[in-house]
């Protein structure tokens, strides 16, 4: 029993010793913790915002220890999609409006788009989903030739010239390939493998066509890691997400990388 006891004792001073070693537990200096936006598009992937690209983003931006402020614009949608059909609604578009649809995912907790101010903020990242072709960019009509909305380009324009990152997934880095020619951008593959992994690699072709450069990148199943690219000239930061049909865990892993990205070129 006596040598149980030393032995517990002995423990202890080797745990304490090495606990001095590292510091203290809890640091009581003040951290500076990086200022990220967030720009939806809406609620449901169809008409709005991805909601698990949403979710995933900002699991590992708190993860990340990072202070996220949401953000959409204040505008009606392009249309309602009944999701369960996967077909136009019958409401009309007055009866949806971004920013409401939004604060769905932000739980309330949402600011008008028009108040972004990209001093405010070290980075700002943007999800997919259809709602970034529908309602940040007319790309789901118009292609290649697409329209942005003012206040998301005002944001892109005013975080690439002050040199701040910018993370995009799944179909909005259309939106960046138009707004910053030259660019490189993933949306993972340009062609379909014949098995209905890629369904939207056309993208690819239009995103050549606004004068950017799409670069191949693989999306789960088989592959070791969920792969994104890294535009270090530009601070863009891009995955594929749900362009790619593959599991779950495999589009959050790969937006985690997204972000572990975006962090380190925020620092």
């Amino acid at each position: 029993m006596i040598a149980g006891m030393m032995h517990s004792t002995l423990m202890l001073s080797a745990i304490s010793k090495a606990l001095l070693r590292r510091g203290p537990l809890f640091s009581t200096s003040v951290q500076h913790h990086k200022s990220v936006a967030v720009v939806l598009s809406g609620c449901g992937v169809f008409d709005g915002s991805e909601v698990h690209e949403a979710s995933s983003i900002l699991v590992h931006l708190s993860r990340a220890g990072a202070d996220v402020s949401i953000y959409a614009p204040d505008i009606p949608q392009m249309h309602v999609i009944n999701h369960a059909k996967g077909q136009p609604s019958e409401e009309t578009r007055q009866v949806r409006n971004v920013l409401h649809e939004s604060a769905r995912i932000a739980r309330g907790k949402i600011t008008a788009l028009s108040e972004l101010n990209s001093a405010n903020h070290d980075a700002v990242v943007f999800p997919g989903g259809f709602g970034a072709a529908k309602n940040l960019s007319t790309f789901a009509t118009e292609g290649a030739d697409l329209k942005v909305n003012d206040q998301v380009q005002k944001t892109i324009q005013e975080f690439h010239s002050s040199k701040k990152p910018i993370g995009l997934c799944c179909i909005a880095p259309v939106i960046a390939a138009k707004l910053i020619p030259g660019c490189e951008v993933t949306v993972g593959q340009d062609t379909d493998d014949g098995t209905g992994k890629w369904p939207y690699a056309g993208t690819a072709e239009a995103i050549t066509k606004m004068n950017s450069k799409h670069i191949n990148k693989n999306g789960g199943f088989l592959n070791f890691f969920y792969e994104i690219h890294i535009d270090s000239a530009n601070k863009l930061v891009t995955t594929p997400a749900f362009m790619c049909e593959t599991r779950l865990h495999e589009i959050h892993d790969g937006i985690g990388k997204m972000v572990e990205a975006i962090m380190d070129l925020a620092n």
